[in-house]
């Protein structure tokens, strides 16, 4: 399974990303799936005023590495910080660049360095993750205090935090894998 981590922050000196390092490095540690992260601050958009890309062939050839993993992702993990009681613009961007993402499931991850973790953040997300008609992990990996619980790294320092990271790496792939594996799921 391809699975895509995007990074929503546009920040030069993203904390975020360095959840984003060490949300690969644990599926990739768990999984013998691919796992990659699509940062948003390498891909230049401009706000949609483009036709979406149906297809990698339609895609402009500088965005086509973007549109060969977007459309070769079978789940999707969103990660973004909180802006403004929301995810980041970029982030919703990225997407609105191309078609759906029927029945593709997605984990949801908000970071802040304040206390709340990106709590409406994450529920924005569920709204965003519905229009594009993919189906969101009910389990969110909200992350309060980003700063202090990794370093610079993405190397997890406030152990304390690891039961919940964990418990969203193995609820995300619950649902990835059943969906990805349609003989899994049971239609009576």
């Amino acid at each position: 399974m391809n699975i895509e981590i995007v990074s929503g922050s546009p920040r030069k000196e993203s904390t975020t990303f360095r959840l984003a390092i060490f949300l690969q490095e644990q599926l990739q540690q768990k999984t013998p799936h691919d796992v990659g992260i699509l940062d948003v601050r390498e891909w230049n958009f401009p706000t949609l005023q483009e036709e979406v890309y149906s297809s990698e062939q339609k895609t402009p050839d500088h965005y086509k590495p973007l549109a060969r993993r977007m459309f070769a992702a079978d789940a999707f993990i969103l990660l973004t910080p909180e802006y403004n009681g929301s995810y980041t613009p970029p982030l919703k961007n990225l997407f609105d660049h191309f078609p759906k993402q029927l029945h593709k499931p997605f984990g949801i991850v908000t970071a802040s360095t304040g206390s709340l973790g990106g709590i409406r953040a994450a529920l924005q997300l569920q709204l965003l993750i519905c229009a594009l008609f993919g189906i969101p992990s009910p389990y969110m990996l909200i992350t309060p205090q980003v700063d202090k619980k990794f370093d610079a790294s993405g190397n997890l320092v406030d152990l304390s935090f690891t039961n919940a990271v964990n418990s969203f790496i193995s609820e995300f792939l619950w649902l990835a894998e059943r969906l990805k594996t349609p003989e899994l799921v049971r239609v009576d």
